[in-house]
């Protein structure tokens, strides 16, 4: 599928989603459309993903493409009425409209009658299923190992950190699944509950639905962590995938130069505080234990710089570390598998 990725004033570091997809979609991205940005080329921004050019608006896009994907993921999930013209632009153009916002598009008048009028579709991703429900607390019974990413706090590389997970247990032989919980990750691969979109009483169960799914097929588990257990915000939704895995062993994610939750004037707590903070809140429910850890070092100058910061945070967590984008998974594979 040839997509437009609407990407407004936040590309590349704060637009997750749209990096995400150029990293790990199969989609065809001809263009970015962010205003800042315009003229530039994806790969003069961030060079370790397929190169685009970047425009202004959605009527700068050519006329070989199938669809528009929001990639900006805001918090709160609102929809920014700046962007209504490239919305309205591609649903005129009779083309397909993937959102992952918690502004639903579909029940947004305009473009319903639009997509409708023009043979348009919208696929709102974080709408979820009617027929979830709470947990039954089997997801350990099934015969892969499971093994689930969690946070410092949100946006710090969980998604990130599963893909490489999922892809490097297939390279060393093993018959990996991905399981994703949130709106880029379904957008990725097609499938999936939005977890941090469920009423609250079933989280836990979209989670363990998924699992049960796939579970018995592969080898190998990996689940999609979100926020973190610290979040004012969303560490319900982190609390809830912890239960509903019923994970064997977890991956702490981390984001080097990270000392307060992002959006919020509340410090984290010391790195080592969360190893035991995960593993008790796991223990009522399933015996895990945090068994790797992956660093974000995207602001950190130099390899040798970053190895350094790798290493202090294993030290500060207990456990062995990397960077996944910057220096692979074979370091800490053996650990998780």
């Amino acid at each position: 599928m040839r997509i437009a990725l609407l990407a407004h004033e936040k590309f590349p570091d704060r637009a997750k989603t749209a990096v995400g997809v150029l990293r790990y979609g199969d989609h065809d991205v001809v263009a970015v459309v962010d205003r800042d940005n315009a003229g530039k080329r994806v790969n003069d921004l961030i060079d370790d993903v397929p190169d685009a050019p970047i425009v202004a608006s959605m009527s700068d896009v050519a006329d070989e493409v199938d669809g528009l994907l929001i990639g900006i993921a805001p918090i709160g999930g609102g929809f920014d009425e700046s962007w209504r013209p490239d919305v309205r632009n591609a649903l005129e153009r009779g083309l397909e409209v993937i959102s992952g916002l918690h502004y639903f598009l579909a029940e947004d008048d305009e473009f319903a009658d639009l997509a409708a009028e023009h043979g348009g579709e919208l696929w709102d991703v974080r709408k979820p299923s009617p027929d979830l429900t709470v947990a039954d607390g089997v997801a350990d019974e099934v015969s892969a190992e499971v093994v689930l990413t969690v946070g410092t706090d949100c946006s710090v590389g969980k998604m990130t950190t599963t893909l490489e997970l999922v892809a490097a247990a297939e390279d060393a032989g093993y018959d990996a699944a991905f399981v994703p919980t949130g709106q880029t990750g379904i957008m990725i691969a097609g499938w999936g509950n939005p977890i941090d979109r469920v009423v609250s009483d079933f989280t836990a169960g979209a989670v363990e639905e998924m699992i049960l799914e796939v579970g018995d097929d592969h080898d190998v588990v990996f689940v999609e962590g979100q926020g973190s257990i610290v979040h004012p915000a969303y560490s319900a939704v982190t609390c809830g995938i912890l239960h509903g895995s019923m994970a064997d062993k977890l991956v702490i994610c981390h984001e080097h130069g990270r000392d307060s939750v992002h959006g919020y004037d509340q410090d984290l707590p010391p790195l080592p505080e969360y190893v035991s903070l995960y593993e008790s809140l796991a223990a009522p429910v399933s015996d895990t234990e945090v068994v790797a850890g992956a660093l974000n070092t995207r602001d950190v100058e130099g390899d040798d710089a970053a190895r350094d910061a790798v290493e202090s945070y294993s030290e500060a967590i207990g456990v062995p570390a990397t960077d996944p984008v910057r220096f692979g998974m074979d370091e800490v594979l053996g650990d998780v598998l």
